[in-house]
């Protein structure tokens, strides 16, 4: 069987999703900004001409000459996992997979001409098969959306950012790109999540994936539920200072936090679309050339006008107010500060959540992958 082949059928009965477009698991942020960069009549062929400079062939023969890679010779299950993924997501070339020796658990997808996904020991020695099949499918995710390219664009403008630090506004205008691309990132990584969702078909391995890479492999100590509601105590806590310092935390990382991830994926996973995916009714690839971008753009401006309507959060319930007219409006801003902790749905008891909540160590100035899978 040809390497880059993926004949053989999943391990166990799940559903394949043939000819599947990448904009069925899409968040809306992430959905519009990829089809408004499709639209853009030779983008991608002036984005990598424009980043011939980047190492891709340096960091292929890296990954090729000191870390695993992943065929039916070598961690031959992780092999399986990621046909199966690419069997499910019917992409059509297995991208290549290796293993790398690192105790942080961790996983991407780069590559300008060709994705290479990455997995690193301590993630493969973390997770379970079906938390670990959730991951490759995350990753597989990133590959038929095309993030790769983008990724491999923010890792080496991080690197950059950091040598040329001296000179003031080249390093500014760097730091500007860097941060766009890390907001956009951050939303592809819930539309990977739900791809991992798609390929694994198992809501509760995906959410064990992700408390294990919050809090360790301890599950006999921890508990979905509880998980989850620290992902609501997060949203709702505080007043608009801690929503200052809730986006002053995200700010410098590549993915979401943990929680946050979990509950989102919760609610996609109880939603009509993920329900419609899997009865069959999804778009498909040889449809994305009809993508409108206004349609698309539309779609993001009423999924985040539900979001803010929804929200607990006290900045967001902020926005709301003043797009609702609210009555007590300007008593809550004469009031200050604290005169929002009482619309936070009783912010009193996590006042100091986003404080308390202890960020995983990321360094993104060094040109490393942080966050994870």
């Amino acid at each position: 069987m040809p390497e880059d082949s993926h004949e053989n059928v999943p391990s166990r009965q799940r559903r394949r999703f043939e000819g599947i477009s990448s904009r069925a698991y899409e968040h809306p942020a992430d959905r519009s900004a990829l089809v408004a960069l499709r639209k853009l009549s030779g983008f991608d062929t002036v984005f990598k001409a424009l980043s011939g400079l980047l190492p891709e062939r340096s960091l292929r023969l890296l990954f090729l000459s000191d870390s695993v890679r992943v065929s039916d010779m070598q961690f031959s299950h992780l092999n399986v996992m990621l046909r199966d993924a690419c069997y499910i997501l019917d992409l059509e070339k297995v991208p290549p997979m290796y293993v790398n020796q690192d105790p942080q658990p961790n996983a991407m997808c780069i590559g300008l001409d060709e994705p290479i996904i990455v997995v690193t020991t301590g993630l493969v020695e973390l997770l379970d098969e079906e938390e670990m099949r959730a991951v490759i499918g995350h990753e597989v995710g990133h590959a038929l959306s095309g993030h790769s390219v983008y990724r491999t664009i923010l890792l080496f403008l991080t690197g950059l950012a950091l040598r040329v630090a001296w000179i003031p506004l080249g390093n500014l205008a760097i730091m500007a790109i860097v941060t766009a691309l890390r907001e956009w990132f951050r939303k592809s990584e819930l539309s990977a999540d739900r791809a991992g969702l798609l390929v694994g078909q198992d809501l509760r391995a995906s959410m064990r994936g992700l408390m294990k890479i919050a809090g360790g492999n301890h599950l006999h100590e921890m508990n979905v539920d509880a998980f989850l509601a620290q992902a609501e105590e997060y949203e709702a806590g505080g007043d608009l200072r801690d929503s200052v310092l809730k986006i002053l935390n995200v700010m410098p990382r590549s993915h979401p936090f943990t929680t946050v991830r979990a509950a989102e994926l919760k609610r996609w996973a109880e939603s009509r679309d993920h329900q419609r995916i899997m009865d069959g009714h999804y778009p498909r690839r040889d449809e994305d050339g009809d993508t409108s971008v206004t349609d698309s753009f539309r779609q993001s401006a009423a999924s985040y006008a539900t979001d803010v309507k929804n929200s607990k959060d006290p900045l967001m319930k902020l926005v709301s107010d003043i797009a609702g007219g609210a009555g007590d409006l300007g008593g809550r801003v004469r009031r200050g500060f604290g005169g929002f902790a009482s619309g936070a749905g009783g912010g009193g008891g996590g006042a100091g959540s986003a404080t308390k909540d202890r960020p995983r160590t990321d360094h993104p100035d060094d040109g490393s992958p942080n966050g994870s899978a």
